[in-house]
């Protein structure tokens, strides 16, 4: 069902700063960055072989990135995985038990449909289900 990891997610207070890390120390070059306004979110993506790393700033104090950081400080926030058919992978992990945070696919970042795991049928961590056309 998963095809590879599609990104990481890492909550970030200050995307230009956390940007500046990534590219001036680590060597990564910034494709560009997009505000998700029905997720109250600011991405930087930076790839990273055939995955990438998105920054995530929160453009409202009721975010979820603002509340990760307020409750976990800065730091991964997801890991997501890329499947061919979301439905069908969402359909999966409800037979499984998995719970799910969403029921349906909605539009993420970079114009994938996306849809999350419940951290506490995963191990703790937040499993982005991932699904890009092209």
């Amino acid at each position: 069902m998963v095809k590879k990891v599609d990104h990481i997610g890492i909550a970030v207070n200050n995307l230009e700063e956390s940007v500046n890390f990534y590219e001036d120390i680590l060597g990564l070059k910034l494709q560009g960055v997009e505000t998700v306004e029905e997720q109250k979110v600011k991405v930087a993506f930076l790839p990273v072989g055939d995955t990438e790393i998105e920054l995530l700033e929160a453009t409202t104090p009721d975010s979820p990135i603002a509340k990760f950081i307020e409750n976990k400080g800065q730091g991964v926030q997801h890991i997501a995985f890329r499947v061919d058919d979301l439905e069908k992978a969402l359909e999966e992990m409800k037979k499984l038990g998995i719970r799910l945070i969403d029921e349906k696919p909605r539009y993420g970042a970079g114009g994938a449909r996306i849809a999350f795991l419940h951290p506490k049928s995963t191990n703790g961590v937040l499993v982005e289900l991932c699904e890009r056309k092209g």
